[in-house]
């Protein structure tokens, strides 16, 4: 499961933050990932409730946003969100597209206390 390798990372970054700007702990931890990231939403919360214990995130909020795939057409410079794994644009049907988000994991908001 490399969902505990993804929140022993994630649990250093907070650590660096809280000692960067001088605060005690995290109170609220806002990842948003996407759905070609290969990261299970539901295993990254398990890991975090898990490892968060005697760290600045103990007794933080952890909330998770699912990111759809975002795709640019090169065809007809329109951007879309996909609803279904077709990797289409929606607007002309091609196949020649970009995709611009949906294949990552990022750290969005952090609140310090």
């Amino acid at each position: 499961m490399h969902e505990y390798s993804i929140v022993q990372s994630l649990i250093n970054s907070c650590e660096g933050y809280v000692e960067e700007h001088g605060a005690s702990r995290v109170v609220k931890v806002v990842v948003k990932i996407g759905v070609m990231s290969g990261v299970e939403p539901h295993l990254l919360q398990v890991a975090f409730d898990t490892f968060k214990e005697a760290t600045v995130c103990e007794g933080c909020e952890f909330v998770v946003t699912i990111q759809r795939v975002k795709i640019q057409c090169k065809s007809c410079h329109k951007e879309s969100e996909l609803s279904k794994n077709e990797y289409l644009c929606p607007a002309c049907r091609s196949a020649d597209i970009a995709i611009i988000d949906g294949e990552e994991m990022m750290l969005m908001q952090l609140e310090l206390e």
